[in-house]
């Protein structure tokens, strides 16, 4: 592998002084003279007619300055992609907790109070909250008027793995189900009915909250000369840019997004679902309006990863071999699509997964409920997708009476095979990755009573987009990297620090970071996808590359030197001619100017990848018999990961990874009867916590193969999720019982043991 000075090296976080001694300056942080507070009534229906509100008293309350109900923004509807979501509901609202009107006022008990004396009569209707309920023709119809939305887009779905990614397609008669897909590769019925042994299980994820510690805030200021000012914890700056904008009606350049901290997303924070609110509250009040949410709206009416039914079909051969192998995927939706990129979410290629079978069929669709709207998570879809196939992995092997991890061995892909879901990696280490976390967990040790060991699979390759940066020689020494990147906590700006510290061959404390708002670039992709590390260090390698050329050119129009002798290396213009060296700082104080270069990065968003990550897990358990109580005893995870630019945070991301995916396995569950949902304090709804952790184990495996100029591959995701399968089927392994919905609880455990 290549050598380098910084890059792969342990590096401390840069921001990391500013967040711990409280410095940062997150949203809720943000002084703006005048600053109301904003806040929010919500339904308490699932589905129902708004025939009357009043909000007389509610206006009539002292320090109250403005109230908004759905008659102030009618016809305003927000999303990412399809606009669906209305700002504030008008005719009707279609799940608990869906926002109806909203106040500003001095301070947050005077909104409080004021929310409290508006009136609203409603009208219930009939409702529907499971997926498969609101597929039947019977069902009550949510959205009656889909194809009139906008990002709804008429003619055939395209085809191929990223179909979806092509937008969302109008309906040919009104559904529920807004979105469906089917791929097929092979003669799926021939293969079945050739098959030795057929088995088909149904597995149900639950929706689980992202559990930042900051919750959705943001504030609107409308300056004077008319430009709306937006401070939020948003990751995606311009996409969020543009957002509003189409919501209220609005330009882009109309609007500008300053930076801000974040404190923490996960996928949650792409969309804050009350931003237009409080663009109408200040624009109503000509003030500055801050909304903050309470952990309650955040359980009550937030964005939580999807729950979701997957029905798996496998055939198989006696030796082993899979043949033919059937997925369809239900999503339920929720009320709105508004707060997913491109209206869907991956998972259905992860339900058919990194395997070597020649006839398959994938089948997936996008259904609305009258429940909380679902929105994008850590592995949205990957991690309910990779828990049903891992398990049914494990029980295909078991029907064959096959070691489970030799079934894989069998069966999955090689160089040069196409995967179950139609696509040839290159450089597949698939086997390798698993090996390196067999040995890592001691796979074949013997087990004491009650304890079993399991095994899970997966790939995520890195996302693509846009991504830009500007690399500036200051007189001073400085160098300054610009970039228009919101880091919501994953340490890319200490990966853009250590790449232009690379490249410039300078120590890394000399490299600054200027974070740029919304109007430096016309467009960034912002953080998302996996792909923050590949985008933004290629930008930044351009950038410093560009940087240099520029110094260069600018030292031989000063000094008539010869440009094609120059070189630059560390603090030194050297001259190879006559071997003069120049101290390039000296250069530019003699002018005062400053040198910039600058570089725009792409890499393809809507391609179907051919590098891609493996990971394998190991998860070692012990279960009491007498109540079903799951002990994690261990978790190994090993990962195929080109080349790491910064250890610490690669190890970081790893971590939180394996430990948001023992959340979901074992005790994350937003429950929700008839609509509502019931855990609605962190009291009820259960995080981890240092205590649930068991010794953690990571395998990493570099290499030289990977994307972008450093061969980086995606690692933000996917430890997130092979874990839940691993831990099912570790319990599987101890106990002779297959639980199929998450989370594996005491009481299902022990349900199952009884019923055994």
């Amino acid at each position: 592998m290549v050598a380098y000075q910084v890059i792969g090296k342990p590096t401390p976080r840069v921001e990391g002084a500013e967040k711990v001694t409280g410095r940062a300056r997150y949203t809720a942080d943000v002084a703006k003279p005048g600053t109301l507070w904003g806040k929010t009534l919500h339904s308490p229906y699932a589905h129902a007619r708004i025939k009357r509100i009043d909000v007389a008293a509610a206006r009539a309350v002292p320090g109250v300055h403005a109230v908004l109900t759905g008659a102030d923004v009618a016809g305003q509807l927000y999303g990412t992609t399809v606009r669906d979501l209305p700002v504030l509901a008008h005719d009707r609202v279609r799940f608990v907790g869906e926002r109806v009107a909203a106040v500003a006022a001095v301070d947050e008990d005077t909104a409080q109070q004021a929310l409290e004396l508006i009136e609203v009569e409603y009208e219930e209707l009939p409702a529907v909250f499971d997926p498969l309920e609101a597929m039947q023709p019977s069902a009550p119809i949510l959205h009656p008027d889909f194809n009139s939305y906008d990002g709804v887009i008429s003619g055939p779905p395209p085809g191929g793995p990223m179909g979806f990614m092509m937008g969302v397609r109008a309906l040919a008669a009104p559904s529920n189900a807004y979105t469906r897909s089917s791929r097929a590769r092979g003669d799926i019925e021939k293969a079945f009915a050739d098959a030795d042994l057929v088995v088909e299980h149904v597995y149900r994820t639950q929706r689980q909250h992202q559990g930042y510690l900051e919750p959705q805030t943001c504030l609107v200021e409308i300056d004077s000369a008319g430009r709306v000012q937006v401070w939020a914890g948003t990751k995606t700056p311009h996409a969020t840019r543009n957002a509003l904008a189409l919501a209220v009606g609005l330009t882009s350049e109309d609007i500008l997004v300053n930076h801000a901290y974040i404190g923490g997303d996960f996928g949650g924070k792409g969309m804050a679902a009350c931003l237009p609110i409080c663009y109408h509250l200040a624009k109503a009040t000509g003030r500055p309006v801050l909304m903050v949410n309470e952990y309650l709206e955040e359980l009550l009416a937030g964005n939580p990863r999807h729950a979701t039914v997957v029905r798996l079909k496998s055939g198989l051969k006696r030796d082993g071999t899979m043949t033919a192998h059937e997925v369809e995927f239900i999503v339920d939706c929720g009320a709105y699509a508004a707060f997913k990129p491109f209206a869907a979410i991956f998972g259905p290629d992860q339900a058919a997964g990194p395997y070597r079978v020649p006839n398959t069929l994938i089948s997936s669709a996008h259904v609305y409920t009258n429940t909380i709207p679902g929105g994008y998570m850590r592995g949205p879809g990957e991690a309910q997708g990779i828990f049903a196939l891992e398990s049914h992995i494990d029980e295909l092997a078991r029907e064959l009476r096959m070691d489970p991890v030799e079934f894989r061995r069998r069966n999955l892909v090689e160089e040069g095979d196409e995967t179950a879901f139609g696509t040839r990696f290159e450089e597949v280490r698939a086997k390798e990755t698993l090996q390196a976390a067999l040995t890592a967990a001691g796979y074949d040790r013997p087990k004491a009573p009650n304890v079993g060991r399991g095994v899970a699979v997966g790939e995520r390759p890195a996302g693509g987009g846009e991504g830009s940066a500007a690399v500036t020689l200051r007189p001073d020494g400085r160098v300054v990297v610009g970039t228009p990147i919101y880091d919501q906590g994953t340490g890319v700006y200490t990966l853009l620090r250590q790449v232009v510290a690379e490249e410039l061959q300078l120590p890394i404390e000399r490299v600054e970071i200027e974070v740029w708002n919304t109007d430096a670039v016309a467009n960034d992709s912002g953080v998302a996808g996996s792909w923050a590390t590949r985008l933004n260090t290629g930008a930044a390698h351009d950038a410093a590359l560009a940087a240099r050329k520029e110094m260069l050119h600018f030292a031989a129009e000063r000094l008539g030197w010869p440009e094609e002798q120059l070189n630059l290396r560390g603090d030194e213009i050297w001259r190879r001619d006559i071997e003069e060296r120049l101290r390039w700082r000296d250069l530019l104080s003699r002018t005062g100017e400053n040198v910039t270069g600058r570089a725009q990065y792409f890499a393809g968003m809507f391609e179907a990848p051919h590098i891609t990550s493996f990971a394998a897990q190991v998860a070692e358990v012990e279960v009491d018999p007498e109540t079903g109580e799951v002990k994690l005893l261990g978790l190994t995870t090993a990962h195929d990961v080109g080349r790491v630019i910064n250890p610490i945070g690669h190890q970081g991301q790893i971590n939180g990874g394996v430990i948001m995916g023992v959340g979901y396995a074992l005790m994350e569950e937003m429950t929700v009867e008839e609509g509502r949902v019931t855990s609605l304090s962190l009291g009820d709804y259960k995080l981890p916590t240092i205590r649930d952790i068991p010794p953690l184990t990571t395998v990493v495996l570099e290499s030289d193969v990977g994307q972008g100029p450093y061969n980086i591959k995606a690692i933000g995701e996917l430890p997130v999720s092979p874990v839940a399968a691993a831990i099912a089927n570790a319990v599987e392994d101890a106990t002779g019982v297959r639980i199929r919905d998450l989370p594996i609880t005491a009481e299902k455990v022990y349900r199952a043991l009884r019923e055994k």
